[in-house]
């Protein structure tokens, strides 16, 4: 199976395990316009504002945060990362620069964790931070050596991935002694959802990720802007997840706005509404919802308790070919074209080493591969797909191409029963969730911010 690419995933997915928490939706906002009148009323602000002294649209590049300094080399550097996720799709001057601000609002967010994790005695080596950097390196088929490289490459730096690092590892040490020990699910709570499911048995359940935008009135058109920008590039390819850790405001933004398995009852009715009309791999939005706007992805679909084919674990083998940098057009067809002939009548997984010998080819074993998480467009392939037999190949010529021998199947178990730990885990990862969003927001009331 094709690795995903090294940029989206340099600003997605490098947290280390319980570094974030995901939630089954979003924390609810401000409910109404008529709380958000209530609220103006309450701080006393008159309906029509007049503004005297500061331009406050002049926005200042870099920040001290409480003594310590975010440079403008910094910004630069995470700015980088974030342009990585969208694969070389071409970003307008203005898009840039509103990216530019988000990330210095994400950068000063980071060093807030990091400072009160600090203030709690909770530090992170220099080699715990490398552990997880060398695990990002892994994960995509580079050395260390060889993703510092990539991202001097891409004008960044180790040291603004190792900072993301640091923090996600700070923040998370420090939830799980201060909030994690003090949220508690209840027997009754699981029970209950028990109930529901197995009433709602071959419903349907999604996985979605959520991208939240927050708004009140008088900011309703320009994040209804921002929202349409962010859907723009993802609909030209961007990654949803690098997207939703940038610019969600909901608790999951940490893992890339990913809610988990919902069914649409526990998703707000907007949410809702919308998920049981999206195929996997559609987006949606910006979808009005109590308090701001929501972008919704539809990452999978399932029946609730019941046995879902693309549950099925796979013994595969993958063989693997690539191409010069230099190969011309005629040489990249006849290649590909012999490789095609050699496996288009593979006779099982026996065969494999001695095809792989003739083509000058890689072999990778995988024994532990569901179908559900290959990508769609393999997934029902692989379902039809005979024991000792062959994918067509695929690829591209910068990624070389690759078929995916079939070497056994175990189907998927019938489900007869909720899993009561998952729910509970679930249940307290939300409230977790909720409450580390409100400790970041008081972090962000009491800091002091000095913009340079």
């Amino acid at each position: 199976m094709a690795a995903a690419s090294a940029s989206s995933a340099l600003v997605i997915g490098i947290a280390a395990s319980g570094a974030a928490v995901p939630a089954l939706a979003q924390e609810a906002p401000a409910s109404a316009p008529a709380a958000d009148a209530a609220q103006r009323a309450a701080l006393d602000i008159p309906a029509d504002v007049v503004l005297f002294g500061n331009d406050t649209a002049v926005r200042k590049p870099t920040a001290v945060i409480n003594g310590e300094i975010i440079t403008r080399s910094d910004v630069d550097h995470r700015l980088a990362l974030t342009l990585l996720a969208n694969q070389g799709q071409q970003i307008p001057q203005e898009e840039i620069e509103r990216l530019r601000l988000q990330v210095l609002r994400n950068l000063i967010d980071e060093m807030l964790q990091i400072q009160e994790a600090r203030a709690n005695e909770i530090t992170v080596s220099a080699a715990e931070i490398q552990q997880s950097y060398d695990r990002v390196a892994q994960n995509f088929r580079r050395t260390p050596a060889q993703l510092d490289a990539y991202l001097r490459e891409n004008n960044s730096s180790d040291t603004s991935l190792k900072q993301q690092i640091h923090a996600e590892l700070a923040w998370s040490r420090l939830l799980r002694r201060r909030i994690e020990p003090t949220t508690n699910v209840g027997e009754a709570e699981v029970q209950a959802i028990v109930d529901r499911l197995n009433a709602a048995r071959g419903t349907s359940e999604y996985r979605v990720g959520e991208i939240y935008l927050a708004s009140t009135p008088a900011t309703q058109n320009e994040t209804i802007a921002n929202a349409q920008r962010i859907m723009q590039q993802l609909q030209q390819g961007a990654s949803f997840a690098a997207y939703a850790r940038q610019f969600s405001e909901a608790s999951t933004a940490a893992v890339g706005g990913d809610l988990g398995w919902v069914r649409a009852e526990q998703l707000p009715d907007p949410l809702a509404n919308q998920a049981r009309q999206m195929q996997v791999g559609q987006l949606a939005g910006p979808i009005p919802v109590p308090g701001g706007l929501s972008i919704l992805y539809l990452i999978d679909q399932r029946q609730v308790l019941t046995a879902d084919p693309r549950d099925a674990v796979l013994n595969l083998r993958q063989v693997a070919i690539s191409f010069p940098p230099n190969v011309t057009q005629a040489q990249l067809q006849a290649r590909a074209n012999a490789f095609a002939d050699a496996t288009r009548n593979i006779q099982g997984c026996g065969a494999v080493d001695a095809i792989a010998r003739q083509l000058n080819a890689e072999i990778v074993d995988n024994d532990q591969v569901r179908v559900r998480d290959l990508p769609v467009q393999l997934q029902q392939t692989m379902l039809n797909l005979q024991v000792g037999s062959a994918t067509p190949p695929f690829g591209s010529p910068e990624d070389g191409l690759r078929v995916l021998v079939l070497c056994g199947r175990d189907d998927p178990e019938v489900t007869n029963e909720a899993s009561r730990e998952r729910i509970a885990t679930q249940l307290e990862q939300e409230r977790v969730g909720r409450r580390a969003r409100r400790y970041l927001r008081d972090l962000r009331r009491d800091a002091v911010v000095d913009y340079r």
